[in-house]
């Protein structure tokens, strides 16, 4: 374990600018050794750093050599899964949570790896005292040991590899570059999606972006199973940002990426979906509905309704239905639900659906137990694999959007619990 330097605050201080000035030109391998050098700066020991995989069953040990497996380390410390461990329960929870094993005179910790309110995985560090001061620090540096690993990981072949556990086609490997991340929250709106099968995925697609008051959502599904309909949601989603950030409105924006679609492929290959805009101001909901399932609105945690639209035809087909514009007012703490016919209609071999009911009832148990978002859509995915044996037929997606209300602000600072996000979110 590190050597405790006299004056605290300066050498978390000086560990925390340390690192963030060799991150600049700090490549991906060299991240682990980097931070456990300025760490033991400030006393902390025996740092290592797990990443989540893909599906987030899992949580792998980066260790710095491009591989999965870390060099020397013991066999069981290498992967940990996310059920049934303390590692585990850092990262679904966001807590940092006391570790076993440390030496005589030390503590040791689990502390989460959240870049805002995205889960990355987690920090495991040793310290000689515990006290408030200590778990402050542990923060910080996980904080920044997690902004760190997302500015590696667009351009590191190392992270994706080190995330994945199976070899993935390559329409997900279009998919999965092309989605914003998974969880977001800005103390206005917390946005949290999954797509499986994970590795297999190709027709479906989610999107989000902000703009002053507005949130933008978005759900598609292209026709088909195959690469070709992973190119088909690629278009469309990049179709619906080229065309709204040149200022096309909610009414016309169906019908712009349309024009995209046909453009590329004629009336050959189409996309369902929803477009949406939120105002996190006033909590008023605008969509239009494309040939999709109707979006679910759930409230106080105990009910949920379907959000009726009139639909228009599927973008791509150009049958010139004309676009009816719905409006919704929400509720301070509502959630919005998009999600893919995979999800509800999809059978198994026996003709057995998960179906809808079952589908809003989880969603309500587990918001009713106040898991974060993400969490609870974890391990909805769980539930739906174990339905279908693991083996889904379809792409099926889900994004969740939750109004936190209009007075709603970012918190000034995050508690030390290190769960930094909105209402305890991820």
């Amino acid at each position: 374990m590190g050597t405790v330097v006299p004056g605290r605050d300066e050498a978390v201080q000086g560990m925390l600018a340390g690192l963030l000035a060799e991150s600049h030109l700090m490549p991906f391998e060299l991240l682990p050794s980097r931070v456990a050098d300025h760490a033991a700066r400030a006393g902390f020991g025996d740092v290592r750093i797990y990443l989540g995989d893909l599906q987030r069953d899992v949580l792998r040990l980066l260790t710095g050599d491009g591989r999965d497996a870390a060099q020397g380390a013991p066999e069981d410390a290498r992967e940990l899964t996310v059920e049934g461990t303390v590692a585990g329960r850092a990262y679904m929870h966001g807590e940092i949570m006391a570790a076993g094993g440390a030496r005589p005179g030390s503590y040791g910790w689990w502390v989460p790896l959240l870049d805002g309110t995205e889960r990355l995985g987690v920090l495991h560090l040793t310290s000689a005292t515990d006290d408030a001061r200590v778990r402050r620090d542990m923060y910080a540096l996980a904080s920044l040991v997690a902004m760190l690993v997302v500015g590696h990981r667009d351009v590191s072949d190392s992270y994706a590899r080190l995330a994945r556990v199976k070899p993935m086609n390559v329409a997900a490997e279009m998919q999965w570059t092309l989605m914003p991340p998974r969880t977001y929250a800005d103390g206005r709106v917390v946005v949290s999606a999954v797509m499986e099968p994970a590795y297999e995925v190709s027709g479906d697609a989610y999107d989000y972006a902000t703009a002053d008051d507005v949130v933008h959502l978005s759900m598609f599904d292209a026709m088909g199973h195959d690469t070709a309909a992973g190119l088909t949601a690629n278009l469309a989603v990049g179709a619906c940002r080229n065309r709204r950030r040149q200022g096309t409105r909610l009414p016309d924006l169906g019908n712009s990426i349309e024009r995209v679609l046909l453009e590329q492929f004629g009336s050959s290959r189409y996309v369902t979906g929803v477009l949406a805009d939120l105002n996190t101001a006033t909590g008023m909901l605008t969509w239009t509905n494309h040939g999709h399932q109707p979006p679910i609105l759930i409230r106080d945690g105990r009910w949920s309704t379907l959000l009726r639209c009139p639909p228009t035809h599927p973008m791509g087909t150009n049958l010139h239905l004309p676009t009816i514009v719905c409006h919704e007012q929400l509720q301070p703490g509502d959630r919005l639900v998009l999600y893919t016919d995979g999800i509800t209609e999809a059978r198994t071999a026996d003709g057995r659906e998960f179906g809808l009911s079952r589908f809003t009832d989880f969603l309500i148990r587990h918001h009713a137990d106040h898991l974060p978002v993400p969490e609870t859509l974890r391990r909805l995915m769980r539930a739906v694999l174990r339905h279908h044996d693991d083996h889904l037929r379809d792409d099926a997606s889900i994004l969740v959007c939750e109004w936190l209300g209009p007075g709603s602000h970012p918190p000034r600072a995050a508690p030390l619990a290190g769960i930094p996000g909105p209402c305890g979110q991820d």
